[in-house]
């Protein structure tokens, strides 16, 4: 039983809201964090929502204008 809650939570993660994981973040110039990003840094999406974020540096965002 236990490992039927494990399995419904890891699906419930995994598919909860705009997560698109780590390769989509990565390939659009971003870094996957836990918790919060860093200094100089923005919440661009999420990897794994709600704990894992999609950061992206502030820097290349004003780079592009």
């Amino acid at each position: 039983m236990g490992i039927l809650w494990f399995i419904l939570i890891f699906v419930s993660l995994t598919s909860h809201g705009d997560a698109h994981g780590p390769d989509s973040c990565n390939r659009e110039g971003g870094l996957c964090r836990v918790g919060n990003c860093i200094s100089g840094e923005y919440l661009a999406r999420y990897c794994f929502e709600p704990i894992i974020l999609c950061c992206k540096s502030l820097s290349t965002t004003t780079a592009k204008r």
